[in-house]
């Protein structure tokens, strides 16, 4: 069964977490887009929820299928967020960011009651760090952040390769006007302390490591779909 096959079953599956008069974060990228779909669907027949979404590119689609939307400015405090994950574990900790989204993902996140994350099983690992952890980080002096940020990882034994998405004539530009570092770390294996330390770097806005934001994942495979943590 191909990847897409089961990122829908698994945007189709999270609808039930979903209830009329619902303040929603949603999410962005490939599985998350398909929440999105199936989101507006239920919308046109009548479905009440207003909702914020984590980019403009998830701005764009939830506007074109009428789904009523708000800012965090109008709507501080969410029901649930739907987002998806470039990787994520058994204790839900999540890597995410790899389309970019991090930082409005996880404030979205964190002012939600809850966060139910949507995948195909390719993404349960039981460790975080064969993806690369994707940092948001200012373009001022972003060469100076990365030489930080590679030798704090040293630290906690995360040595791979650390350089800008995109080039550096051309570097990927995030909504918010900063440059993403993919860090090719391998095996992390204390991510709470890693997330900690590198949220403390200066020129680091934010990191992929999503610790203690996500209550339930809803994760489908050639054999069903599984939901690990709180039911709904």
């Amino acid at each position: 069964m191909d990847s897409d096959t089961l990122k829908q079953r698994a945007a189709e599956r999270a609808l039930a977490y979903v209830k009329p008069g619902m303040r929603l974060g949603l999410g962005t990228g490939s599985t998350a887009a398909k929440f999105v779909d199936v989101l507006g669907a239920k919308v046109a027949d009548g479905l009440d929820v207003i909702c914020v979404p984590t980019s403009e590119a998830t701005h764009k689609q939830a506007q074109a299928l009428g789904i009523p939307l708000a800012t965090l400015g109008e709507q501080p405090e969410l029901d649930l967020t739907v987002d998806g994950a470039d990787e994520l574990d058994d204790a839900l900790r999540l890597i995410k960011g790899g389309g970019g989204a991090l930082l409005r993902e996880k404030i979205v996140a964190a002012a939600s009651e809850r966060m139910v994350v949507i995948a195909d099983d390719s993404k349960l690992v039981a460790k975080l760090g064969a993806f690369p952890l994707p940092i948001e980080i200012a373009a001022f002096g972003w060469q100076a952040t990365l030489d930080k940020v590679r030798t704090v990882a040293r630290d906690f034994g995360c040595e791979g390769d650390v350089g800008v998405r995109g080039t550096q004539a051309n570097p990927f530009v995030t909504d918010g006007g900063n440059y993403i570092a993919d860090c090719a770390f391998g095996t992390i294996n204390d991510p709470e302390q890693l997330a900690l330390v590198l949220s403390i770097i200066p020129g680091v806005v934010e990191h992929g490591l999503f610790i203690g934001l996500a209550n339930s994942a809803v994760i489908a495979g050639a054999d069903g779909v599984e939901v690990l943590g709180e039911a709904t």
